[in-house]
């Protein structure tokens, strides 16, 4: 039970509430760039008066059940809300969102930019003690790049030399460009120049793995307990499936005097107007992004009282076709089927978040030119032009002679609300039947992994900040491309960019690979994601980055 904090919280209501908020909004109302945080963090210190300090317990809703706890494993932002709290790489991005050193206190890149060497923190300790090493980084990045291990990051690695090979298995693990010359240095090697690597190794895809622990236990990331080792602000205390996360302030942290949460309650709440009610009712301090959602229906309401935070965000909203499967295998139906959805109508009417209408796949915030688009939104016309041709040359004579669509969406009341608006579209301006199928999202996402879907829901928002994190997705058929879709081409392209050393050559390179991407059509683009969300305005300090990630480790109640 909360103390002082909670009982502060009901007593005020919704009036100190709408109050707290209104000022937040003041703050946070200038569009900001792609890697600035909503919220500055502060290492200030809490009131002096020892017997007024609120208790220092942040409860928050995390969704579901992280899908993996391991660094190495997961894809997700309800597992990445919990590791980025949890552990830690070499770098660790700022308030500003600029990566700063943090498990490596020294970092030299080579004038070439082409050879960095990370020095280890003297007092860069695991949750249990033990230090962390150079070796412990050498180790993960190498069991990720094991395609045997089932990483769908592995390929945020390729940028290290020869890692895509060993991937591969062209080349042996030992031909890596990683190496732990000792247990206090690590140098990494690249296959080019890659300006965003510091962003990268902030990314968890990067973060290390306790080689002892992960030798002696290798399922130690399954539950809570002594197995369970990491090295961030705050450590897995308990482990509850399917209803709670409790970390709690880890003590071994090199900073952990930076630290003023003593614990992080994570519930697993899987209802908007749940969510809703528990922080007006003082059992959240937080609803919404980047982890929850508000009720749909609510979004007017608070949204005229001013009780919502909205900033932009390095996200892109899109439905997945499963392109090894008819009749979406046939381009011009792919497009037909895009075309054929009214995008305004869905943000204006239905999220009410204040998104941008996307036709095309990187967000503005890393592509200007995007917030126009790539093609017409609703273009009617074309659509129906488009399914004639694309029918014609599968050699269906109408609409009834294709096969059965069915639109997969995870349960959930925004993708519910979008799913049937889409049906409607799709079935008023092409004519053609469409089955609704919607299931937990843990089942949900491991069908679309494995490909048993035909259009499905999903997104992506940022991992760093530049276009290639959108654009690499769909470089090959491994790892998060679950549609399938591959084309030589953009493929070469996107290889030609990294390359390319002049940063405007290397934006037009990209530029032109993503026109092949959205003619291609394998992905529906249909809104630029926004950050939208309300808190307990005594929260202070937690870190929403423009790529759509909170850290918590500088939160605190004031």
């Amino acid at each position: 039970m909360r103390s002082s904090a909670n009982r502060w919280w009901q007593k005020t209501g919704k009036a100190v509430f709408a109050a707290g908020l209104a000022l937040s909004l003041a703050a946070c109302g200038q569009p900001q760039e792609a890697a600035k945080p909503a919220t500055q963090p502060t290492t200030e210190a809490t009131p002096a008066n020892a017997s007024a300090q609120p208790e220092q317990v942040l409860r928050l809703n995390n969704f579901t059940e992280p899908l993996s706890l391991h660094p190495g494993l997961i894809s997700d932002v309800w597992s990445s809300n919990v590791i980025f709290q949890t552990f830690e790489g070499l770098t660790r991005i700022d308030d500003k969102g600029v990566p700063q050193p943090a498990m490596a206190e020294e970092i030299k890149a080579s004038d070439d930019l082409l050879t960095y060497t990370f020095t280890m923190r003297d007092n860069a300790k695991w949750s249990n003690g033990d230090p962390v090493t150079a070796h412990d980084f050498e180790n993960a990045w190498k069991w990720a790049l094991d395609s045997k291990n089932g990483s769908q990051y592995a390929y945020q690695l390729f940028y290290i030399k020869n890692a895509e090979a060993a991937f591969a298995g062209k080349v042996k693990p030992e031909e890596i460009g990683v190496k732990a010359t000792d247990d206090k240095t690590l140098v990494v090697q690249l296959e080019n120049p890659t300006p965003f690597f510091l962003e990268l190794t902030a990314f968890y895809s990067y973060f290390p793995l306790n080689t002892k622990v992960v030798k002696d236990n290798p399922d130690w990331a399954k539950e809570a307990g002594p197995a369970y080792t990491s090295n961030g602000p705050f450590k897995l205390a308990a482990w509850e499936h399917k209803n709670k996360l409790t970390l709690t302030k880890n003590e071994h942290y090199w900073d952990a005097d930076a630290v003023k949460l003593t614990k992080i309650e994570m519930n697993m709440i899987n209802d908007a107007n749940t969510e809703l009610s528990m922080l007006e009712g003082g059992d959240l301090d937080w609803a919404g992004a980047p982890t929850g959602n508000l009720p749909l229906d609510a979004m007017p309401t608070l949204k005229e009282k001013g009780l919502l935070v909205i900033t932009p965000k390095a996200g892109t909203y899109w439905y997945e076709f499963n392109t090894e499967q008819k009749p979406f295998h046939n381009k011009k139906i792919r497009q037909a089927f895009s075309y054929a959805i009214n995008r305004k109508d869905i943000v204006e009417n239905i999220t009410q978040g204040g998104e941008l209408v996307a036709t095309a796949v990187v967000p503005p915030t890393m592509f200007a030119e995007n917030e126009q688009g790539l093609f017409t939104d609703n273009d009617m016309e074309k659509a129906k032009q488009l399914l004639a041709e694309g029918m014609k040359e599968e050699g269906y004579a109408n609409v009834d002679q294709l096969p059965p669509i069915t639109l997969s969406y995870n349960t959930e009341e925004a993708q519910t609300k979008i799913a049937q608006a889409v049906q409607d579209m799709w079935q008023k301006n092409l004519g053609v039947h469409v089955k609704l199928e919607n299931q937990e999202w843990n089942v949900y996402y491991e069908n679309v992994k494995n490909g048993k879907f035909q259009v499905a829901r999903m997104g992506w928002t940022g991992d760093f900040n530049d276009p290639i994190n959108f654009l690499e997705i769909f470089r090959t058929k491994e790892g998060n491309n679950h549609t399938r879709w591959e084309n030589r081409q953009y493929a070469d392209l996107l290889a030609a960019s990294a390359k390319e050393k002049d940063a405007a050559k290397r934006k037009a390179i990209l530029q032109e690979a993503e026109k092949i991407l959205v003619d291609e059509m394998p992905v529906i683009p249909f809104y630029f994601k926004s950050t939208v969300y309300a808190q307990n305005p005594k929260l202070k300090g937690v870190v929403i980055s423009g790529l759509g990630n909170a850290q918590y480790k500088w939160a605190y109640f004031e």
